[in-house]
């Protein structure tokens, strides 16, 4: 009888088993994104792509500021604490394939009244180990643990890709900050200029030789001059505490190296397009998420499957009552198969076919992103190096020709206007000059950063694939 109990139901769970089957959903087919055959601004390769790219612009300083952001800044905490956690959630699912095993035991002291009327004590124990086992017939749950490892070697990616962000942020942040102390030297060196001009023409009107009229325009060119100061001193001490508050610390000033004229160029990095998909940290993180999704589809899907249940105990029953401890045990199996759930197992894979969706777009964007940021970087080095080229040209032009106005003017051949407007010039063309340094400057940093920034974890990408 018992044979042929268990032969029936291994029939109807067999049969079962083979009638069910997750339903098909559709998925959008993403365009693959094949890298170009090179760059629209193509540039000679100076040096290879190393980790620690910021030492390249010879700046002990800057390179202390890009290392303290990388050790003590707030989001890249929070990004490590988002690894730990898609951590342990990866070791959850893994051991959702392992059985569990528990122990419990109690003890209990009882008195009773037998049938002759006579009272009896008794003490009794019943220690038990219990074992349970979820058999993962259809993958369902190693799926699981699949898309809980993607997530988390993605939120690594993550972390990796905000450790970049931090550092070329801080890198930019420091150039910034010695544009802006060029800035503030080139308007104290102006007025200082303008204050020897303002006293020679107080002592020519004075004197009688020149105009009052000469005399006001001088002074209203040395408060214009001065003017600006306070402005430059403002912008250092928000750009001191943009730089703080990127290295963890309190606001704060920031200690300098080398000027802005002192700081290297930094070589121009190789970087072939064949390669960049795999040297970007938020590209490698949106193709974990896609690979993520796709687990997680496949396990939603198997949500309609049947899933088999082991469960098994054993122990003793000891009591003052017997003479010897009984051995206590048993073994079961279960199945549990999904007949109705109002929709929310179709819910849930269209849910998650959606979110594979969205994820295949997002990886399909970040790589259209990727050659866009190295391309447009590209074109900015070029730019910025050109636009140097000519604000240099520029300064040395109006400052020979601010010579030359102030010499005729001393010497009694020209008007003071004509000095007042060559001075004008030079003071723009040096502010300029400042600006395009930092642009050329910063322009690096940027390409530094679309190229990934060194970043190679061939072992993480491929555990993923």
């Amino acid at each position: 009888m018992r044979q042929a109990l268990a032969l029936a139901l291994s029939g109807v769970l067999t049969g079962g088993l083979a009638a069910c089957t997750g339903p098909r959903v559709e998925t959008v087919a993403v365009e693959p994104v094949t890298p170009p055959s090179g760059w629209r601004t193509p540039l000679a390769a100076q040096a290879t792509l190393e980790a620690q790219w910021w030492q390249g612009f010879g700046d002990p300083k800057l390179s202390l500021v890009v290392e303290r952001a990388l050790e003590r800044n707030p989001d890249i905490a929070i990004a490590a604490g988002r690894v730990r956690d898609a951590r342990a959630a990866e070791l959850n699912a893994r051991a959702a394939l392992l059985p569990t095993l528990d122990a419990s035991g109690g003890v209990s002291q009882a008195r009773t009244v037998n049938a002759f009327g006579q009272p009896s004590e008794s003490t009794g124990a019943q220690p038990q180990v219990q074992a349970a086992w979820e058999i993962d017939l259809f993958g369902r749950l190693a799926d699981s643990r699949a898309a809980a490892r993607a997530q988390w070697i993605a939120s690594q990616a993550a972390r990796d890709a905000v450790r970049l962000s931090v550092a070329s942020t801080a890198a930019s942040g420091y150039v910034t900050l010695l544009a802006l102390d060029g800035r503030l030297k080139v308007t104290r060196e102006t007025l200082a200029a303008r204050s020897d001009s303002l006293r020679l023409i107080r002592r020519r009107v004075e004197a009688g030789y020149s105009p009052k009229l000469e005399l006001e325009q001088a002074e209203a060119d040395y408060q214009a001059a001065a003017r600006l100061i306070p402005a430059a001193r403002e912008a250092i001490v928000r750009q001191e505490n943009a730089l703080q508050l990127l290295t963890g610390d309190l606001p704060g000033p920031v200690t300098r190296g080398a000027s802005l004229d002192a700081l290297l160029t930094a070589p121009v990095p190789e970087g072939l397009p064949s390669q960049l998909l795999a040297r970007r940290p938020d590209v490698a993180q949106a193709e974990a998420s896609l690979v993520a999704t796709d687990r997680s589809l496949a396990a939603a899907r198997k949500r309609f499957l049947p899933s088999v249940r082991l469960t098994g105990a054993g122990g003793l029953a000891i009591s003052s009552l017997l003479g010897d401890p009984i051995t206590i045990w048993s073994i079961g199996g279960s199945v549990l198969a999904p007949l109705f759930q109002g929709g929310r197992l179709q819910a849930g894979v269209e849910g998650a076919a959606a979110q594979r969706d969205q994820a295949a777009e997002t990886y399909r964007r970040a790589a259209l992103t990727a050659f866009r940021e190295v391309d447009d970087a590209l074109a900015g080095v070029v730019s910025a190096d050109e636009q140097l080229r000519i604000n240099r040209a520029q300064r040395a032009a109006l400052a020979e020709s601010y010579r030359l106005a102030r010499n005729r003017y001393r010497a009694g051949y020209s008007p003071f206007l004509e000095q007042l407007d060559a001075q004008r010039g030079l003071l723009s063309a040096e502010l300029s000059l400042v600006q395009a340094r930092s642009d050329a400057l910063n322009a690096r940093v940027t390409l530094y950063r679309a190229l990934g920034g060194g970043w190679t974890d061939t072992q993480l990408l491929e555990t993923l694939r």
